[in-house]
């Protein structure tokens, strides 16, 4: 069987339904096999950035890792942001990429390039892969292919590279046998005795505890660990308060959830967090942006049981947690079959209760003029009841939805969260609803994000997808202009000055997508009710929003964690 064809047959055998690219000549023969040997169907995006990105929203969404392809040199390179996005938010994903035929390689010559377009994607890849490989003997193909799919989906999930040469795309494979066995599906790895001994210790310090809390993070969904999290935190009936990338772990109203905690998060929730005095960490890495700066404050007095799959986050940034090493579905599993005693925290649910009235997310929004972008969140959510997933950018209107969006039990948070890397949203939606089978996904964006991955509303176009996009217009990178504001004296350079951006409206009615803008308050819902007249057709809406307007609350960097703007004042910089 030729290799080209082989890929393609593996492929659907590990039930991939779409492989996302951008057309180029090294992969023209792997495109041939997939079109002619499958029914997986070919999503052409327009940059392989937008190809890498829809991969990371149909894998987040999927029990598939999401594939994407590429050409070699510009195609290759131009993956690298959403690979490293896939990296860092532990999203599975298989990248194939051509490369020049193996006489065109330049080896160990002392050259920087043999072949057209020859660049050495493995070596860039390898710090933001949990493999990359060059495959430049057709008979490792088979196995790699199979040590690739089972790499991505196992321990903290991750993307993995294959770099294939041309001629190595036409060699002939033998050795079949992987395309008739049933694909493997890892063992979570831990050790019962560990589990055991930390639960026994955190569960008695649980049962003392006057003020105890659950920060649960991303982990969570990565680890497939939904359901049995929910399951174990009804039994526990502790509060829970979650990080950016678990913004879904809980959905609006359930009794447990607090909110958001971290530089933008719910500013209840992070009193709350200040003054529990036992925390439980499930799935979350503790990084600055949930810490913040003092991390001696963060630890304080207050006792920490962290649980994670990787060593290396444990004590890393906050020091004298309680650590277990464990993926999460074993841990949540035992600690559900050895439930701790039944507490009872009236004052501690009351004080929470108490802090959410006193400071609601709407009214954080102090002598701003326009549309509540708070507001505009809840107003969102309660006309998205049949989406499948919000995909939100990187900027502001990230943190005003994460703050705000009321989720239902079955929808989903999908953000870029360790890579921060704006342009993510609107191909990453493409991969979503297309791994839903066409249910709607509202993407929310600001000016300046949509623009990196504008072209891919074609895509959106030819695929008639049902996606809902609000993209929020201040004119301005609203997120580097306010630290620009706090640190640099209200110096816009390049947020700004020197920045504009077009009528959305417009841009979209070129593209074939109908649209509407809207800054006036008291039109706002009937521009909303507008967009989901046909919930199976795209609609985007622009939103005005002032530019002034600022994603508060904000922790004062340098402050504990309770302290925050724009009431307290940073003392040290920050990164944005």
């Amino acid at each position: 069987m030729k290799a080209a064809d082989y890929i393609a047959r593996y492929l659907e055998h590990r039930r991939v339904t779409h492989v996302f690219e951008l057309i180029g000549g090294m992969i023209t023969f792997l495109l041939d096999s997939l079109h002619q040997q499958t029914k997986i169907q070919i999503v052409s995006m327009h940059h392989e950035q937008g190809a890498g990105f829809a991969a990371e929203g149909y894998g987040r969404m999927s029990d598939v890792p999401g594939v994407a392809m590429a050409t070699s040199g510009p195609g290759a390179t131009n993956l690298l942001t959403a690979i490293a996005s896939c990296y860092f938010d532990s999203t599975p994903a298989v990248f194939i990429t051509g490369q020049v035929n193996r006489h065109e390689q330049k080896g160990d010559r002392a050259i920087r390039q043999l072949g057209f377009q020859e660049t050495d994607i493995v070596a860039m890849a390898v710090p933001v892969t949990k493999a990359a490989w060059l495959v430049n003997n057709p008979d490792d193909l088979p196995r790699l292919l199979e040590e690739a799919f089972a790499l991505a989906i196992s321990g903290r999930p991750g993307p993995v590279l294959i770099d294939i040469p041309m001629d190595v795309q036409r060699a002939e494979i033998t050795d079949l046998k992987y395309l008739h066995t049933p694909a493997s599906h890892p063992t979570p790895a831990t050790t019962s005795e560990a589990v055991a001994r930390f639960w026994a210790n955190a569960g008695l310090d649980i049962t003392r505890a006057k003020c105890p809390l659950i920060l649960a993070g991303g982990g969570i969904r990565s680890s497939n660990a939904i359901n049995s999290f929910r399951i174990w935190i009804e039994s526990l009936q502790i509060p829970v308060v979650h990080s950016l990338m678990a913004v879904d772990v809980l959905p609006a109203g359930h009794p447990l959830r607090v909110g958001l905690i971290g530089s933008y998060g719910n500013r209840w929730a992070n009193i709350v967090l200040s003054e529990c005095d036992l925390l439980l960490v499930v799935g979350s890495r503790l990084d600055v942006r949930q810490t913040g700066a003092d991390t001696d404050n963060f630890k304080a007095n207050r006792l920490i049981y962290h649980v994670d799959c990787e060593l290396g986050e444990l004590n890393n940034r906050v020091k004298g947690c309680h650590p277990l090493v464990s993926e999460l579905p074993p841990f949540f599993s035992y600690a559900q079959e050895n439930p701790v005693p039944a507490i009872s925290l009236p004052a501690w649910t009351a004080r929470i209760a108490q802090l959410k009235a006193q400071w609601p997310d709407t009214g954080e929004q102090t002598g701003t003029s326009g549309i509540n972008p708070n507001e505009l969140m809840h107003q969102i959510s309660a006309l998205a009841g049949d989406a499948s997933a919000f995909v939100v950018d990187v900027g502001q209107h990230q943190m005003w939805a994460a703050q705000s969006l009321d989720l239902g039990a079955g929808q989903r948070f999908l953000t870029s969260g360790g890579m921060g890397a704006m342009g993510f949203a609107l191909p990453a939606a493409i991969g979503a609803c297309l791994a839903t089978a066409g249910r709607p996904v509202v993407v929310i964006a600001g000016d300046g994000g949509i623009q990196l991955n504008i072209q891919e509303l074609q895509t959106v176009v030819r695929q008639k997808l049902p996606m809902k996009i609000i993209v929020l217009n201040n004119q301005c990178h609203g997120m580097v202009r306010q630290f620009q504001e706090s640190y640099f004296k209200g110096r816009y350079q390049s947020t700004l000055w020197g920045y504009t951006a077009p009528s959305f409206k417009n841009l979209a009615q070129a593209y074939g997508i109908a649209s509407a803008y809207v800054s006036d308050p008291s039109l706002l819902l009937a521009a909303l009710s507008e967009c989901w007249a046909d919930p199976n057709t795209p609609f985007l809406l622009e939103v005005g929003i002032a530019t002034e307007a600022n994603a508060y609350p904000k922790m004062a960097f340098g402050q504990p964690i309770s302290e925050m703007e724009p009431f307290a004042k940073p003392l040290e910089m920050e990164g944005t």
